[in-house]
């Protein structure tokens, strides 16, 4: 082959791998600001038909027959990673995934027996801890996890770069989907810190506003501090 066609394919390849980096990247920090587990949201395939079927059919040849897909998605969650916007839940998590294993080796226990009772019941047991799990990692309020991807952008990479262009740049936006979560009705069972709920948006619609409001950047970095710290007490009301 030709040096000419040897330089032509060698700068095709250079040139495609520029193009595809910016995709590349904000695909890694979408995923970075996604509120999911792929591997737990893959289990809920064989959870749901051990849980909407089989159990309530009492069928425990089916409750059997679903040991190995259980124990194979299981295992998939035991090494899953969070995603960053996650990692204030990591030690939840943890002990969420230690109580979904003593879950699962009970019910493959179970499954490998004879005892229908204590299958079904390990069956109970095991969508529970599922149920637990996804609660740990599932924004209580959309609006909320709307705030917390913008947030998270902000404190974790616009801040520590020191990007206060771009800080100012979302800014508004905080202030626009703390304005929201204001408005957001509370689910059933946390009506009860109504109160705590309102006080601690009411704060954050504050600290953003004060943050879109500092121009100097020697502001800017006690104005996002303030800005995660409300947003932290606003989490502490989910607990």
């Amino acid at each position: 082959m030709k040096k000419s066609a040897v330089f032509r394919l060698v700068l095709i390849f250079i040139l495609a791998f520029v193009f595809s980096l910016p995709a590349a990247l904000a695909a890694g920090q979408s995923q970075e600001t996604e509120s999911t587990v792929p591997e737990l949201t893959a289990f809920h395939e064989v959870i749901y038909p051990i849980w909407h079927t089989a159990y309530p059919e009492k069928d425990y040849a089916a409750l059997r027959k679903f040991a190995p897909e259980v124990k194979a998605g299981a295992e998939k969650i035991y090494t899953a990673k969070l995603p960053g916007i996650l990692h204030e839940r990591q030690a939840k998590w943890d002990l969420g995934v230690a109580e979904l294993k003593k879950g699962v080796d009970v019910y493959l226990a179970a499954a490998a027996g004879q005892n229908d009772q204590a299958l079904l019941s390990s069956a109970e047991t095991l969508h529970s801890l599922y149920e637990m799990m996804v609660r740990i990692i599932r924004p209580v309020l959309k609006e909320v996890d709307d705030f917390h991807k913008v947030l998270y952008v902000v404190y974790h990479q616009y801040l520590p770069g020191k990007d206060y262009d771009k800080i100012r740049g979302v800014a508004g936006e905080l202030v626009t989907k703390a304005e929201a979560i204001g408005r957001a009705a509370l689910p059933k069972r946390l009506k009860p810190k109504a109160e705590a709920f309102h006080k601690a948006t009411t704060d954050l619609y504050e600290s953003a506003k004060a943050l879109a409001a500092t121009k100097p950047d020697a502001g800017l970095a006690a104005a996002v501090e303030n800005v995660h710290s409300k947003y932290q007490d606003l989490e502490k009301v989910f607990e």
